[in-house]
């Protein structure tokens, strides 16, 4: 579940490549999010009609997720302006350390096998990133929603255990914040193409693949998870090159490697799953 929520996710990157070349990163977020949510509509209205009160944890779980999720996608963003992509690619791959310092100092569940996986998986995401030398605040910026990436994992570990549609159309809501303010100067930039391509993010990279998050994370610790989702970016540049022709460089394909490698590790044993 959780390699095939990493392979959504990372085939919405060139889908997001075209998106946001008409419409502003604020409105992209928003109006995503505001179709993830009609999508579970249905469902969530039946359960709060005959389940009632029986939901809290759901809500609450996935508000507070979806409250550090709007975090991280923000700070990711506004970071972007002012660092290159390779170094956003990279430092926001680094939230699988703050996800293993949780899982070792307070979930107290690490091993030598996660330990590995981790060196072996921060080698990889380097040779697949490529990022530039230096330090600036867009790289700071990127480094706080990192933190928020890790949190919105940590979150899922802890809220993972209710209904999983309720979690994730609550996790949706926050960032709906994002839409009023751009939604007047997004509306004349949309047309079908782009909407239906918004509906593939919403229902197919949103909905299903944090259904799926929700489910896989029962079963998985959350350290392991954290470098599965590190097949995130290589998904990302196998789809990239296969949808739009960009090229995947042998380093980079050394790093996808390195990857995989890393995820096997993490989860050769079944008690660190």
């Amino acid at each position: 579940m959780l390699i095939l929520t990493s392979f959504l996710w990372g085939s919405s990157f060139p889908v997001i490549k075209i998106i946001v070349t008409h419409v502003s990163e604020y409105f992209y977020v928003g109006f995503r999010s505001l179709l993830a949510i009609i999508g579970l509509s249905p469902y969530v209205i039946y359960c709060m009609y005959t389940y009632r009160g029986r939901l809290s944890e759901s809500v609450r779980g996935g508000l507070l997720t979806g409250i550090v999720y709007t975090l991280g996608l923000w700070l990711q963003g506004w970071g972007t302006r002012y660092t290159s992509a390779s170094n956003s690619a990279f430092i926001t791959g680094l939230n699988v350390i703050f996800v293993h310092l949780y899982a070792g100092i307070v979930a107290k569940t690490y091993s030598v096998n996660l330990g590995l996986a981790l060196l072996l998986s921060i080698a990889g995401l380097y040779m697949i990133t490529i990022p530039s030398t230096g330090f600036n605040i867009g790289d700071f910026l990127v480094l706080l929603g990192s933190l928020m990436w890790a949190l919105q994992v940590i979150f899922v570990d802890k809220y993972c255990h209710g209904d999983p549609i309720i979690f994730t159309f609550f996790e949706m809501m926050p960032a709906l914040t994002f839409l009023a303010p751009s939604l007047p100067h997004a509306l004349g930039s949309i047309n079908l193409e782009i909407t239906l391509l918004f509906i593939y993010l919403a229902l197919i990279c949103g909905d299903v693949a944090f259904i799926l998050q929700v489910m896989g994370q029962r079963q998985v610790n959350p350290g392991a998870a954290a470098i599965v989702f590190l097949l995130e970016p290589v998904f990302a540049a196998i789809l990239s090159r296969i949808l739009i022709g960009e090229i995947m460089s042998t380093l980079q394909i050394l790093g996808s490697i390195l990857i995989l490698l890393a995820i096997l590790t993490a989860t050769y044993e079944r008690k660190y799953l």
